[in-house]
């Protein structure tokens, strides 16, 4: 997202230095042991998304109100971070060991539910019944996704209806909550949901084409946690050999076979192109929201950043 840091110097990159000071404070000295992982969960850094949506959406005048719902749902997303490694009992996150590989399984539960009791306690406090009700939306929302994908797992039936349902559950609803809580308004929460879900989309490519040192994670980890996502679904259609692989029965040695078969049908360019489609779709939706010609370049450079990391 250096393009757009770039691009906003006048004042986004101090309003997101003031998120991280916030996300800080949110964190250090509650919990005890708890706020020690929560911290560590927060110097692994990240791309902070969606607190930069949510301020690009509400401005250069959003101020303190902006700031705060900024920190609140990137405090939630953390939160899905680390209850998702431990459903996935994942090694590592971004490169560096997981909560729950350092403190153990009900360490790492207490944490993620640490980070969402304090997202909406700074929203509390400050009485934005809004920020909250659209949080908790977002929330419930993210667990009916997580619970999907759990049902999922190994199943090779799925279908591209089924994928994209979850998808829109687990990933594109807090992107569309994120350009909510910055401005009110249909349009801009359409563009947020296919942004979100083209984010999806091409993280299950990089899952499939990798590399780890880039990932900060082994190639082909979904297959191994029994997740099956779209570049699956279409190489499966595209070599129905794929439908009889034992997805409980691979190792990581077998994961990256099944992962080279994907690549071998095209399936990773297929579904890039479909995500380059939402995004292209999701900045035509902007036209139709008030924002100056400076507010939509941003959100248009955040849409491309999407892109341009996974390429």
């Amino acid at each position: 997202m250096t393009a757009v840091l770039d691009a906003s110097q006048r004042w986004l990159p101090a309003r997101l230095a003031e998120v991280e000071d916030a996300l800080r404070a949110a964190i250090v000295g509650w919990g005890g042991p708890l706020g020690e992982d929560a911290g560590a969960t927060l110097a692994a850094g990240g791309k902070r998304l969606r607190p930069m949506l949510v301020l690009l959406c509400a401005g250069e005048a959003g101020g303190a109100e902006a700031v705060r719902a900024a920190t609140a749902i990137e405090l939630v997303h953390m939160a899905t971070l680390v209850h998702d490694d431990v459903l996935d009992e994942a090694p590592l996150r971004r490169g560096l060991p997981t909560v729950a590989a350092t403190s153990g399984r009900d360490r790492a539960l207490a944490t993620g539910d640490l980070l969402l009791s304090r997202a909406f306690a700074l929203l509390s406090e400050a009485g934005d019944a809004r920020a909250v009700l659209l949080l908790a939306d977002a929330a419930v929302a993210l667990a009916r996704g997580e619970l999907a994908q759990r049902q999922d797992a190994f199943d090779l039936a799925i279908t591209e209806e089924r994928y994209l349902h979850r998808c829109r559950l687990k990933t594109a609803t807090l992107f569309e909550c994120a350009v909510s809580l910055g401005r009110d308004d249909a349009e801009l929460r359409r563009f947020g949901a296919e942004v979100g879900l083209a984010f999806q989309l091409l993280d299950d490519v990089l899952d499939v084409s990798g590399p780890p040192e880039r990932t900060g994670k082994a190639r082909g980890t979904d297959l191994l946690d029994g997740t099956v996502t779209l570049p699956l679904i279409v190489a499966a259609e595209r070599d129905p050999s794929l439908r009889s692989i034992d997805l409980p029965g691979l190792d990581p040695a077998g994961a990256e076979e099944v992962c080279e078969r994907i690549a071998a049908t095209g399936a990773l360019e297929a579904v890039r192109a479909r995500a380059l489609e939402l995004v292209a779709d999701g900045k035509r939706k902007l036209a139709n929201v008030g924002f100056d010609a400076e507010g939509r370049r941003l959100l248009e450079l955040v849409a491309d950043g999407v892109v341009q990391r996974y390429s």
